[in-house]
């Protein structure tokens, strides 16, 4: 007999289909009984260290198989797992490991500096778990209704929030991809973004091996070895950014690369270009759009291949088993066509963040709806086109960047005495940083200065592009900044997209 929940999945994929492929990474093929054997191996290692139900035990590193497998070890244990952005830096990370209290980490070469508790360098990994010998072989029994990880969201107001998703919502959003998507036991999917993010984790990974099928591990995004893997191993679905499928679209390989393996491709984390979609529909292949959040486990809505071409640049209707509404301020449903806030409802929806009430009320109206803080229309059949964002958000390659939290550490610096930043069209990465910055009167500030410290104290992503020292920043009779004068003031200076302006989101992780 073996446990219940997430960590249970390696030993019953192991009991029905032993030697089918589960991992590829590099020359590295994984079967499902040997994921089993290493998964059952690393839970009694952490166990032997100290790792009891309820611990949270985190990972810090580019996608690798022993991501996966601390996933499983974690959840046959009854803890939980917390997955760790590589792209954030020290300070960034130091925080998340505090806040979600882990006394496990797994790091990979080459990360920042941090350690929390029993800490494992990848290059110790196999000596660690070859140490551990064997998990209990029932597991821990484990509630569906108890917490499997925590995502880190970007922070609106200078730290970021831990997402809790438990055992039954990652599932649940299992069934909800493989309703739409049909996924077999053959297919074969490319893990090509990051698993930190829930687009990678829950809609690519978790759904493969549920099905019995493979998952092509990539440890970064890579044109060429995208293409290369394709052909090599036959892949047939596969997730990414606006940005990725752009970069494949403009490689010199694009016209004579092997692509007819590839049946759905899915997307999110920014609005794709409808000239984009084509481009691929030309090619045979189906865009799938969808749109949720980290803290819908992600998906919200979901637009089928066989939809792709009626509905161009739709985010589809309601996924299978949930409820997502759009609203005025007062809650009352929109008209067609009107604008309103996004609502969700389902097994999928998170219960909360980690260690923080506060933030858990204020996310949720008439009990059980979720407010997503995103503006969509919804029109007479039923499918959800992302608009607009009721927060200031934007999303830079697929990464969510929220201004505040890029302000906040702006204004550690003397000479700052205010920061407004705004998110500004950019053909390549959907959207980039505009920052209007106020130097305090008599001090003296370099734009190469405050760079130098933006990137000290934030991952690259959230550093803005375009920085623009000013005497004052723009504001309404109460003293509050005009976000949108300075929205129009970059789009007009900087942005590469002046006919489409990267505003609108379709974002499976939201925000992760």
């Amino acid at each position: 007999m073996v446990g219940a929940g997430l960590g249970s999945w390696p030993a019953r994929r192991a009991a029905m289909s032993p030697r089918r492929t589960a991992l590829i990474f590099e020359e590295r093929r994984t079967t499902y009984a040997e994921l089993h054997a290493r998964t059952a191996r690393l839970a009694g290692a952490l166990r032997g260290a100290g790792v009891r139900r309820g611990d949270r035990v985190a990972y810090l590193g580019p996608n690798h198989p022993a991501f996966v497998e601390t996933m499983f070890a974690a959840y046959a244990l009854g803890a939980v797992f917390v997955p760790l952005n590589y792209r954030l830096t020290a300070p960034e990370l130091e925080y998340q490991l505090r806040h979600s209290g882990s006394t496990a980490l797994i790091v990979a070469p080459g990360m920042p500096d941090v350690a929390a508790g029993t800490t494992v360098p990848l290059g110790e990994y196999e000596a660690f778990l070859a140490a551990g010998g064997p998990a209990p072989p029932d597991g821990v029994p484990v509630r569906m209704d108890e917490v499997a990880c925590i995502l880190y969201t970007s922070g609106t107001t200078g730290n970021p929030k831990g997402a809790i998703l438990t055992h039954a919502n990652i599932v649940w959003n299992c069934y909800n991809l493989l309703v739409g998507v049909d996924v077999i036991s053959d297919d074969v999917t490319l893990i090509s973004a990051p698993l930190f993010h829930v687009a990678a984790l829950h809609q690519c990974l978790l759904p493969a091996l549920l099905k019995g099928g493979t998952a092509v591990i990539m440890p970064s995004w890579d044109v060429d070895a995208c293409f290369d893997l394709i052909a090599r191993h036959g892949v047939t679905w596969m997730f990414g950014v606006s940005a990725m499928f752009a970069g494949l679209a403009r490689s010199p390989r694009w016209r004579t690369a092997d692509l007819s393996s590839v049946r759905v491709l899915l997307t999110g984390g920014a609005s794709v270009p409808e000239a984009l979609i084509r481009r691929y529909q030309q090619r045979g292949l189906a865009f799938c759009q969808g749109y949720g959040m980290t803290e819908t486990a992600p998906g919200a809505t979901f637009l089928e291949a066989r939809e792709s071409r009626e509905h161009l640049g739709s985010a589809g209707p309601p996924v299978f088993f949930a409820d997502v509404r759009c609203v005025r301020p007062d809650l009352t449903p929109t008209e067609p066509g009107e604008p309103g806030e996004i609502l969700v409802r389902g097994p999928n929806v998170t219960p909360g963040y980690w260690n923080d009430p506060p933030a858990t009320a204020a996310a949720f109206v008439d009990g059980a709806w979720f407010r997503s803080g995103d503006v969509a229309t919804v029109d007479a059949e039923g499918h959800f086109r992302i608009v607009d964002r009721t927060t200031d958000m934007y999303i830079s390659g697929g990464e969510n960047v929220y201004p505040a939290e890029v302000e906040a550490v702006a204004v550690q610096l003397d000479a700052v005495a205010n920061c407004a930043v705004v998110g500004v069209g950019d053909l390549r990465w959907g959207e980039v940083g505009a920052a209007y910055v106020q130097v305090r009167e008599g001090a003296v500030l370099t734009e190469a200065e405050l760079r130098a410290h933006l990137q000290a104290n934030l991952a690259r992503y959230k550093v803005p592009r375009y920085i623009e020292l000013v005497p004052e920043l723009p504001r309404n009779a109460t003293g509050k900044i005009r976000r949108v004068e300075l929205r129009q003031r970059a789009a007009d200076e900087h942005s590469s997209t002046h006919d489409e302006k990267a505003v609108s989101s379709v974002r499976p992780e939201g925000r992760s």
